[in-house]
């Protein structure tokens, strides 16, 4: 196949979306079809590569370090024309991605979208409750101009259809195995921290809609019980200095990434995810594949892969109360850790790659040949 392939983030920035996209195109590429890159300009010097369109971007408000693609519909509309693709497929939904949508139809070429991120959740997490609707309007009218829309989760897809979203096709999302290991366990690191006691880890973006107070309000009743515990966040964002002064004995790592990261994850105890706005959550299944047993609410990753008390704990989406009180039977309790963590790196073996992989470019494929969304799910069966 000939597939163009859309993104407004792309490594190396370092979140969920880019990581994704990067190994969807890699696939694709080796697997022999023919994939062209669409994304914003990384820096003034980025010209991207013969496979590579680079466009005009502008930084996301409270993300400086990301952009959103300026619209590029008329030079799309021209290079498509030229050197027409098989498949459009947009990872993301900013302005770039529209006009990519547009091209797209106005050459009756077949777009494929993916939903990534709960744009349409944020503005509640930052107390503007009244674009909530604004946002997952936009959404909405993006998602349904495309022939279908990739969702992580049957969970996702209940609740964007409830809101109007139509064509909604789950697609996966998994684990390197051999990335993510308790092989990489190190104890120079947790010499590092200082760590004595259970080693309590969170890896994400530092931001309010992570739901981070969660963490820090998990980990202090944590230490009433085990006083030697550690708290290590990896990652960085707007609440870093509100972490670090609520927290002043946390480790902070910053982003970290490759086999350090990996180290990261396996020279932990216990993980903890507070997130409500995922619609997946990658990490959560980076500790498991880590042995790390973790404390989630029922939702996104956490409601597809963990089973509670089995290979992790989870709670009912927004018990926070609940979810304090199974992080500290967590951390008092090393036999349960060892258990839950050894039936969690089981579970991430079943996750791969590869087959979630497969079965995606099998559904392109489908939307290559114009086939209903039905069809389209048979692929991913």
């Amino acid at each position: 196949m000939k597939i163009a392939y859309i993104t407004e983030t792309w490594p190396p920035e370092l979140n969920g979306v880019a990581l994704t996209a990067a190994r969807v195109v890699n696939h694709l590429r080796t697997r022999g079809h023919g994939v062209e890159l669409v994304r914003p300009r990384q820096h003034a010097d980025d010209v991207g590569d013969a496979d590579t369109i680079t466009v005009a971007g502008m930084p996301i408000p409270m993300y400086r370090e990301l952009k959103f693609g300026l619209p590029a519909r008329q030079r799309l509309v021209k290079r498509w024309r030229a050197a027409r693709p098989d498949v459009v497929h947009i990872a993301t939904e900013g302005p770039l991605g529209w006009s990519a949508c547009s091209a797209a139809r106005a050459l009756d070429i077949p777009v494929t979208s993916d939903f990534r991120t709960r744009f349409d959740q944020y503005g509640g997490v930052y107390g503007i409750k009244a674009i909530v609707p604004l946002v997952r309007a936009y959404l909405r009218g993006f998602h349904n101009r495309t022939a279908c829309t990739f969702v992580p989760t049957e969970e996702v897809a209940a609740e964007l259809a409830e809101h109007g979203f139509r064509n909604l096709v789950v697609s996966g999302r998994g684990v390197d195995g051999a990335a993510y290991s308790p092989f990489f366990r190190s104890e120079s690191l947790r010499r590092s921290w200082k760590a004595i006691g259970p080693v309590v880890l969170y890896v994400g973006r530092l931001a309010a809609e992570k739901n981070l107070m969660t963490v820090v309000e998990a980990f202090e009743a944590i230490q009433l019980a085990e006083p030697t515990a550690q708290l290590v966040f990896v990652g960085d964002g707007p609440m870093r200095q509100q972490l670090e002064a609520r927290c002043p004995t946390a480790v902070f790592a910053g982003y970290q990434r490759g086999s350090i990261l990996s180290a990261y994850y396996a020279s932990a105890d216990m993980f903890l995810f507070p997130s409500l706005t995922e619609t997946f959550g990658n990490v959560t299944l980076e500790a498991m594949a880590s042995g790390l047993p973790t404390v989630a609410y029922d939702t996104a990753a956490a409601a597809v892969h963990i089973q509670n008390e089995v290979n992790g704990m989870t709670v009912t989406p927004g018990d926070h109360f609940a979810f304090v009180r199974a992080a500290v039977a967590l951390a008092c309790d090393e036999p349960l850790r060892e258990r839950l963590g050894e039936a969690a790196r089981q579970t991430a073996r079943s996750a791969s790659w590869n087959h979630i992989l497969g079965d995606f470019e099998l559904a392109l494929h489908a939307n290559c040949s114009r086939g209903s969304s039905d069809d389209i799910r048979t692929c991913l069966v």
